[in-house]
């Protein structure tokens, strides 16, 4: 991944749509930004999205924010918004066993390319949240909070998170136990407590520790000290010998 442009800058208090200000200055468009949800979820699938938004007052979608800070209607209004102005627009699914058999961050960089890849307009630069991607093609920058500071990845955001909630949420049909459409198949009281009753769902991941504890695969004791929210996937991976 590339930095900005040189001589390109964004000011703190440029707003959300500064980054794709600032690289259009320098002649640099289609601007895509890349992001996924369910990354820290221990079951069910990963889901990516891309988003091309237009240059002026037909890219500003009313209300658009990291997804992880709308409310369900704020999220589902902003969705509807973006799959009608976006000039391009992807989501891909990356399953659960997917998720196991490469890991999550490799699982997870591969679900960015393919969402950048499906893109019916191929982006001159592209803006990931957090950490850079390679394999892309093309120029692009990893935003530290890309999700809440540039617009592309926010709408990228939505996206994800948006597919991924209505999947699990008829998900939650097949394996009602587990009340996936209530927690999205993140780690809570109730899904903790479902796991130890009933065991993983066919669904879950198994490279999480918890759902291996669930499953009789991980004694108790070498489960204790997951931080808060769930297991840290670099444990996961490390456990695991990868």
């Amino acid at each position: 991944m590339s930095a900005l442009p040189r001589g390109a800058t964004v000011r703190r208090d440029a707003g959300l749509y500064g980054y794709e200000r600032a690289l259009r200055r320098h002649g640099i468009e289609p601007i895509a930004g890349v992001d996924e949800a369910g990354r820290g979820a221990c079951a069910g699938p990963l889901v990516a999205g891309a988003a091309i938004l237009p240059a002026g007052r037909a890219g500003v979608i009313p209300g658009l924010a990291d997804s992880k800070l709308l409310t369900e209607k704020a999220r589902e209004r902003c969705y509807a918004q973006i799959v009608e102005r976006a000039v391009a627009w992807s989501v891909v699914s990356v399953s659960h066993e997917e998720c196991d058999r490469l890991g999550m961050h490799v699982a997870n960089i591969e679900a960015l390319r393919r969402a950048v890849a499906l893109l019916e307009m191929p982006p001159a630069y592209v803006l990931t949240d957090g950490f850079p991607v390679d394999g892309l093609g093309v120029p692009g920058l990893a935003v530290w909070k890309g999700d809440r500071v540039a617009a592309c990845i926010s709408a990228a955001s939505v996206l994800a998170k948006v597919t991924r909630d209505r999947m699990m949420t008829e998900l939650d049909a097949a394996w009602p136990a587990y009340d996936f459409k209530t927690h999205k198949g993140y780690i809570t009281d109730v899904h903790t407590a479902a796991l130890t009753e009933h065991g993983p769902s066919p669904i879950h991941r198994m490279r999480f520790v918890n759902v291996r504890r669930a499953a009789g695969l991980e004694p108790v004791s070498e489960a204790l000290g997951e931080p808060e929210g769930g297991p840290d996937p670099a444990r996961e991976e490390h456990r695991l010998g990868r």
